[in-house]
């Protein structure tokens, strides 16, 4: 029997190399390490979702490239990756959430899409002619007074969290959450952490491109459970807050 050559290890996605690794699986990772970052937070009376848009043409509308999506009433999302994989990924969470709602006449919580949608990405690391979403995803929401938040990644594995990001300043905007974040922090103390999260861990040159046009900002609040996106000029506001 001939050995497998190394590059088959590299090109089939069902094929584990010696150590037990799937590359393409791995290679998937390391798209969403390339794109935008974005975060989400749990906090006493909601839960928040902010995101920066990568804004590389001044003639770019900012409104077809929207970082964080409402799925339901009471459940936001955002991504970080290849954008034609998380749009794919919005769609299917958006049915799954009417399917349940139809069939059990109740909103579907977080915890339920987030496996569903994770389930779906995990069946594409197991059959060849297909390859892995190339994106990681952040599901956030309330239902019935339970706020969750969780992360969705390209192997199909999903974790719950209080606060968490993606992207490609994860490291530097996690780190900041771990100095900062407390699980009594109030909604706008929130959405305030969060712009400074993704400012702090920013370079000098793009925290200045930071602005309430790129920042996508979205919240739930458990007073109405109601999905709603910050306007400019709210962002704004917070934005003059820290300065």
């Amino acid at each position: 029997m001939y050995p497998v050559s190394p590059q088959a290890y590299d090109r089939a996605i069902t094929v584990f190399s010696p150590d037990g690794r799937l590359f393409q699986v791995e290679y998937a990772k390391e798209a969403v390490k390339r794109g935008s970052t974005a975060l989400g937070m749990v906090c006493k009376d909601g839960v928040v979702l902010a995101a920066n848009r990568l804004v590389q043409n001044d003639l770019l509308q900012l409104d077809s490239v929207r970082k964080i999506h409402i799925i339901d009433d009471g459940i936001i999302a955002t991504s970080s990756g290849l954008a034609a994989d998380a749009r794919r990924l919005i769609d299917m969470a958006r049915v799954e959430a009417q399917k349940h709602r139809i069939t059990y006449s109740e909103p579907i919580n977080v915890l339920e899409l987030s496996k569903r949608i994770a389930d779906t990405i995990q069946i594409y690391t197991q059959y060849g002619g297909i390859r892995p979403f190339g994106v990681s995803m952040l599901f956030t929401g309330i239902n019935e007074n339970v706020l969750s938040l969780y992360e969705v990644e390209p192997s199909g594995a999903y974790t719950g969290f209080y606060a968490t990001s993606i992207g490609s300043s994860k490291d530097a905007v996690d780190k900041y959450l771990s100095e900062h974040y407390r699980r009594d922090l109030a909604l706008e103390e929130a959405v305030s952490l969060s712009i400074q999260a993704l400012s702090r861990a920013s370079s000098e040159e793009e925290a200045k491109k930071i602005t309430e046009q790129t920042l996508d900002i979205a919240v739930v609040s458990k007073k109405d459970r109601k999905a709603r996106y910050l306007e400019p000029q709210e962002v704004r506001r917070y934005l003059s807050r820290g300065k």
